[in-house]
């Protein structure tokens, strides 16, 4: 589920280069239709059993969990895309991390998850040339700069009091690992994991896995801020700066 819904951002991306929440509502809906057994979580298949009734997308989003909206990790793990789309734009990546999330999830802890991730995605680009204990601390105050407040936010900031050099069982133990399947016990451990391991990929999603949890979620959100933290990578213009649609899927 979490590889069907990126994909849906990135042909979102590649259509409209911005998102549209309601293309990606549609197209959440169609992938979901066409493999719905690939692992989605329980208030994502309420969400989609209520649109196959003919309910539109913002009203069966807000509906969820008693009209709450959903806080799960759903919008942060399909987000790194967003942020490697508006990199050296973090205004953009605030405008389209907000109106992706809200397809699925209106609870401000989901969308702040959302934030989190698309912006960490951004920063791991611009920095990734930087002296990488300056690069560490960008991504601490950025985060905390425009992080929504909410549950999400509150562990971020005790993220920055996990030193890096930390167990993963002590870190996980403190900032959650996933294993409840929402934004704010999912969220800081990934931003946390993501810093631990800037610019290194394998070890990255090695230590990732090693915590438990919710792993395959953990793993899409710092793996896919990892990807695009490795200095001297280069990158499509096209994705990057958006100079033509995107190709191919």
């Amino acid at each position: 589920d979490d590889t069907a819904m990126a994909l849906s951002v990135v042909e979102v991306l590649r259509d409209h280069q911005d998102i549209d929440p309601s293309a990606l509502a549609r197209r959440f809906h169609e992938r979901y239709l066409d493999e719905p057994w690939r692992g989605y979580g329980g208030g994502a298949h309420r969400l989609f059993a209520t649109r196959n009734e003919g309910v539109g997308w913002q009203e069966a989003a807000s509906s969820l969990f008693d009209g709450s909206g959903s806080y799960g990790n759903g919008a942060a793990m399909r987000a790194a895309p967003i942020g490697a789309y508006f990199y050296d734009d973090l205004e953009r990546v605030l405008e389209a991390a907000n109106a992706s999330a809200l397809p699925t999830h209106t609870h401000v802890d989901g969308v702040a998850g959302g934030v989190a991730i698309a912006l960490a995605a951004a920063l791991a680009i611009q920095d990734r040339d930087a002296p990488i204990e300056q690069a560490r601390e960008r991504l601490f105050a950025t985060l905390l700069e425009h992080t929504p407040q909410s549950e999400t936010r509150d562990g971020l900031v005790k993220a920055t009091h996990v030193p890096l050099t930390a167990s993963i069982r002590h870190a996980a133990d403190r900032l959650g690992n996933g294993k409840h399947i929402s934004s704010q016990d999912t969220v800081p451990f990934c931003v946390w994991m993501i810093a631990r391991n800037l610019r290194d990929y394998r070890e990255g999603m090695w230590e990732t896995v090693e915590a438990r949890g919710d792993r395959d979620t953990t793993c899409a959100i710092v793996g896919g801020v990892l990807a695009l933290s490795a200095p001297g990578e280069t990158f499509p213009d096209a994705w990057l700066a958006r100079r033509e649609p995107l190709g191919e899927i």
